[in-house]
């Protein structure tokens, strides 16, 4: 397993080294900081609400709308980036993106209310929605095939370091006055990263080419593709002309035609089952699951910080199989291991001989929840939906996707606390779990291997196997 693990690496490595030079590396790097954005603010209102709660006396409802506020309005965002990202660029979209995090972060900080608090998480909303669509968007169109996997899912790792940053800096503050400021407040950092970096990065060659930009298109891809000695850049300019030609101008309404349909409802067939399945209530609310296991909130903080670091490891063997073992085999190995796990939790909350007698028992059935969701949905989702859709249409179901995830997120996020006093905490893991056993059966039925394909290729063959099924 070792020596298998180490030629995976290996491969990665010598992928990346042939595919491009360090620019791509770098411009991918700099872009995946958008989903680090996306991590720390889910991650670090779990720690920080243990304490928010008692400073500004939230109740249950209001400790929902606190984490909820985030995705109301990082749906907002995911729908105005769908806009943004074809009318002045991917680039420039995540600069402004960038930008507006730091105000909420800052906001977040000096918060002197619940309404004040829930305000400005809905800022920081606009700009996660945006930079959660467009991050992966922008680096798929930079990236060679062989690597393009790999190098999008930087965008899932830079999503994962974001939590385990997020659960460092509430163990951190965990036992300072005022502590929960600090946690918010440190998101200004990222943030003006976010911004200033992406000012040091080129347009997209699929965008500068759907405004007539060629040779600055071309420029671009020589640039990219200069340590690639199997690389045709005329080839790959005139891929992009061709799916351009084929999809033409595209509106919202051309993602109900009949060949595009069946690709939008795959999109949005993992955007839901990605958030139903529970992922983002372990997230949020890891320390206050930890702590109904009789944790006091210092060691429940404590403890997750195990679920961040194993959220980052097992996201980077992901990263590191997924160009190699496939998207879909890793798809559903996860989905069916994280449905395992919930059934484990569902089972711990239910026996109090286990709870008395293995209180761990929660810690383990987390790590395996999480390890199996950063190898499989996790990074597998944000991948696909940057794949499989036509060049033509591929912003706009993109942000039909993203927005789809941040309203399962959002539904799932603001009721569990609720469902948990509804249908007892254990009722709701075997609720994800058969949500799971769901998402299983969809994925082996609709969801295509995408691996190792340019995205003209995807295009050309889903989109005739969708025109002969219609």
């Amino acid at each position: 397993m070792v020596e298998q693990a180490a030629q995976e690496t290996g491969g990665f490595i010598r992928g990346m080294r042939e595919s491009g030079n360090g620019l791509l590396l770098r411009i991918c790097s700099i872009a995946a900081i958008g989903g680090l954005l996306f991590g720390y603010d889910t991650g670090v209102i779990s720690g920080a609400l243990l304490y928010i709660k008692d400073d500004l006396h939230a109740g249950k409802l209001a400790q929902e709308w606190i984490v909820s506020s985030l995705l109301v309005g990082a749906i907002v965002g995911a729908v105005l980036s769908g806009y943004l990202a074809d009318a002045i660029s991917r680039k420039w979209t995540k600069v402004i993106s960038g930008c507006v995090y730091v105000v909420g972060a800052l906001g977040c900080a000096f918060a002197m209310s619940v309404p004040m608090l829930i305000g400005f998480r809905f800022v920081l909303g606009l700009s996660v929605g945006t930079a959660s669509f467009v991050a992966p968007l922008y680096i798929s169109e930079v990236s060679p095939p062989r690597v393009r996997g790999g190098l999008v899912s930087f965008n899932q790792l830079a999503v994962t370091c974001g939590i385990l940053i997020s659960y460092l800096v509430n163990f951190a503050f965990k036992d300072v006055d005022n502590g929960w400021r600090w946690m918010l407040g440190v998101a200004v950092i990222p943030g003006a990263v976010l911004a200033v970096g992406m000012l040091t990065v080129p347009h997209t060659p699929r965008w500068l080419m759907s405004r007539g930009r060629e040779d600055e298109a071309r420029g671009v891809l020589d640039e990219l593709r200069s340590d690639d000695p199997d690389a045709d850049v005329e080839q790959e300019i005139e891929d992009i002309k061709e799916a351009n030609r084929t999809e033409g101008a595209a509106t919202v309404a051309d993602l109900v035609k009949p060949k595009i349909r069946p690709l939008l409802w795959v999109g949005i067939g993992l955007a839901v089952f990605q958030q139903f399945v529970g992922i983002n209530t372990v997230i949020y609310y890891a320390p206050t699951i930890l702590a109904d296991t009789g944790l006091t909130k210092s060691s429940s903080v404590t403890q997750t910080v195990f679920v961040g670091v194993t959220n980052v490891v097992f996201t980077i063997i992901a990263v590191l199989l997924l160009d190699r073992v496939g998207r879909r085999t890793l798809l559903l190995t996860g989905t069916i291991c994280l449905t395992l796990s919930l059934i484990l939790l569902a089972v711990y909350f239910t026996s109090s001989t286990l709870q008395q007698d293995a209180p761990y028992l929660a810690l383990v059935a987390l790590l395996l929840y999480i390890a199996s969701f950063a190898v499989g949905l996790g990074p597998v989702f944000w991948l696909m939906i940057s794949e499989i859709f036509p060049v033509g249409v591929r912003s706009k179901a993109m942000s039909v996707s993203t927005v789809a995830n941040w309203g399962a997120n959002l539904l799932v996020a603001s009721t569990f606390l609720t469902l948990g006093s509804a249908i007892t905490r254990q009722g709701t893991f075997y609720l994800y779990a058969g949500l799971g056993i769901l998402a299983i059966v969809f994925f082996a039925a609709r969801v295509p291997e995408t691996k190792g394909r340019t995205l003209e290729d995807i295009q050309a063959d889903l989109t005739g196997a969708s025109e002969s099924r219609g």
